[in-house]
């Protein structure tokens, strides 16, 4: 995935299950083989070109379901929705 084919806002970053450095992300625009917006796990060894963008923060639109994206959690912008739990 490359930053000029997907808008992605990054909400937990760390490791998977394999050791792989993550980032579950929102993505809401961009090239895509499914509806947008919706979740993303991305390997960040596969993320290529990625920028920071200009304009406002975009928030995933749904938190009804534990993410198993990332299993070791390095950062979480979301704490406020895992302390609902």
């Amino acid at each position: 995935m490359t930053a000029a084919s997907a808008n992605c806002v990054r909400h937990i970053i760390g490791t998977n299950k394999r050791g792989e450095e993550v980032v579950l992300a929102w993505q809401f625009a961009g090239e895509s083989s499914g509806k947008l917006p919706q979740w993303r796990c991305l390997i960040l060894a596969n993320v290529k070109n990625a920028r920071a963008r200009k304009g406002r923060w975009h928030e995933g639109g749904s938190h009804r379901s534990a993410q198993t994206c990332v299993s070791e959690i390095d950062l979480d912008i979301n704490i406020h929705v895992r302390k609902r739990r």
